[in-house]
């Protein structure tokens, strides 16, 4: 396995503290055990990407600081392309602050920093980058105009394009357009369509919205029930594996690294969401954001 994968978007440093529960307002709570983690967005999606056999090549921006150098020789260890890890003198790299209860759900607040900073002029020099990749996996950790470049570019030399649209912010209608796949969770569907999702009915009412903004297809995750996918052939519920969730901070990070690699090896779309369900329930049983990504031998059963 070895697709060419151009991921574009955040890298952070993770601060995770699990407690019972999550604070009120003005509340202190006492946690327990701190993990300092690597994380961000885009960065947990490249990892989970080259874990699972892509070929990946990160575009992130990175501060000169320790937090920097830490991410540049994760990423050289977990094999990912590093031509592209940007440096910038001005602001720090960014760091998320995260609380895990004790159902395994997450709170999570961030400071950008460098990811903030990430620039449409900044992406011309990745331009080899475009031309040798199969798709380009984006999300919205880094300024709006930057990811629509990226989809300009790279709908200009024909390549695929998904979107993780996290967190939720609206988008323009130029930008749906161009979008080969589309992965809102709940949330972020009902921010991009203003329709509340509590049932399939109401999945397939937001999914078609979309569909008729110009998303080429649509897929709206769902945590523990799975995902459901929108095509212009077939809309349906695809259910995952029920596991004992202990950490979903970077599911939704995972699931897109997954699609982005079935993706990329041309599995279809249905299959390559039951794969992205695969490696994201394994994903949840575990600690950590880029540390419970599965490896592709996890996985088996994904070809090409």
């Amino acid at each position: 396995m070895s697709h060419n994968i151009l991921v574009i978007g955040s890298t952070n440093t993770d601060m995770v503290i699990k407690t019972d529960r999550f604070p009120q307002p003005g509340e202190t709570v006492l946690g327990g055990r701190f993990l300092l983690n690597p994380g961000g967005k885009g960065a947990n999606q490249a990892v989970a990407a080259a874990r699972l056999g892509g070929q990946v090549t990160f575009v992130t921006k990175l501060g000169d600081d320790l937090f920097g150098q830490q991410a540049r020789q994760h990423f050289q260890q977990e094999g990912i392309g590093a031509d592209y890890l940007l440096a910038d003198p001005d602001n720090p790299s960014g760091v998320a602050l995260i609380t895990v209860d004790a159902a395994g759900e997450n709170s999570i607040v961030v400071a950008p920093g460098a990811n903030g900073a990430l620039s449409p002029e900044d992406l011309a020099r990745a331009a080899p980058a475009f031309a040798a990749c199969a798709l380009v996996l984006l999300q919205l950790e880094v300024p709006l105009a930057t990811v629509a470049a990226a989809t300009a570019l790279a709908t200009a030399q024909g390549k695929r394009v998904i979107l993780n649209p996290a967190p939720a912010a609206q988008l323009p209608d130029a930008l749906l357009r161009q979008l080969f796949l589309l992965t809102p969770n709940r949330t972020e569907a009902e921010v991009l369509t203003g329709i509340p999702i509590t049932d399939e009915t109401s999945m397939q009412a937001a999914a078609r919205f979309l569909r008729a903004k110009g998303v080429a297809n649509v897929v709206i995750t769902l945590g523990g029930e799975g995902a459901y996918l929108c095509t212009e052939t077939e809309a349906r519920l695809l259910p995952t594996a029920r596991v004992r969730a202990v950490d979903t901070t970077a599911a939704g990070d995972v699931f897109n690294g997954a699609l982005a690699v079935a993706v990329a090896g041309n599995m279809p779309l249905e299959a390559a969401v039951e794969f992205a369900n695969k490696a994201a329930a394994i994903s949840v049983t575990r600690m950590g954001a880029q540390a419970s990504a599965p490896y592709r031998q996890e996985l088996p059963g994904i070809d090409g």
